[in-house]
């Protein structure tokens, strides 16, 4: 299990990582949701401030017939999440959504009472072995179970430059390598990925690595080197010196399995 310090330290600066957290590609969130029968409840586990949830909420038909593209109706989203300051703040952002009060490891929901269970950027959190067996529990069977990262490229110099800076090397590591394996009770893992980018100043992308748990648990002088180096990289760096904004590339990987 992955340090709770950490994992709760996100609510203090939840008006700040709603705001500068990237989204999820639609095709990604099509792709996660594929197969399932519609009308679907899905539950967003882990849910954060909502930036998921209303992925999911502005999902839509594609071509006027009804149907969505590579995913079912929603009937329902279903936000849980741990931490106050993080369902404050997906109330603020989500009008008419409501996120309960609860964890992967104990879901306020009954048995079998959702379609899918997705989890945004936050599986990593889990004590896996509990969760897994919470989550087989409020599936029903056939239900799909899709973590989903946006991770950094770094492929591009200078992102794993910015990487290095601010310690971003974080829980979740290199995901196809570390997960892939939910359990006795989830079927073989597909794996889905798709690119994207967020358009951010250099001022946007410090914030955005304001919200990332090294920074907010580091010491003041930690936070102080990590800042300056990060303004060093986008004042020198010849990908950067000069640009009012930047293309922060990522990769999407989708996770997605079923309950047997």
């Amino acid at each position: 299990m992955t340090d709770p310090t950490q994992a709760l330290s996100f609510g203090a600066a939840a008006a700040d990582y709603d705001r500068f957290r990237p989204r999820y590609p639609e095709e990604a969130l099509r792709w996660a949701l594929d197969g399932l029968a519609a009308p679907a409840r899905v539950v967003d586990l882990a849910a954060g401030t909502g930036i998921l949830t209303r992925g999911l909420l502005a999902l839509g038909p594609s071509d006027g017939s009804g149907s969505r593209r590579g995913g079912p109706e929603l009937s329902q989203v279903v936000p849980v999440e741990p931490d106050p300051g993080m369902r404050a703040q997906l109330a603020v952002a989500t009008p008419g959504v409501t996120a309960l009060a609860g964890s992967a490891e104990s879901v306020p929901l009954p048995d079998g009472s959702a379609d899918a269970v997705l989890v945004g950027q936050a599986y990593h959190w889990f004590d896996r072995e509990p969760a897994h067996a919470e989550i087989a529990r409020v599936l029903r069977p056939g239900g799909t179970f899709a973590p989903i990262w946006n991770v950094r490229d770094e492929r591009v110099a200078w992102v794993a430059e910015l990487t290095r800076i601010a310690h971003l090397g974080d829980n979740a590591g290199n995901v196809v390598e570390r997960y892939g394996d939910f359990g006795p009770a989830f079927e073989p893992v597909e794996l889905g990925e798709f690119a994207h980018s967020t358009t951010l100043t250099p001022d946007e992308v410090v914030g955005m690595l304001h919200t990332r748990s090294y920074w907010l648990t580091a010491s003041p002088d930690e936070q102080e080197r990590v800042d300056r180096d990060l303004r060093q990289l986008f004042a020198t760096h010849p990908d950067l010196a000069g640009r009012e904004t930047v293309e922060l590339p990522y990769r999407t990987y989708v996770f997605r399995t079923h309950r047997r």
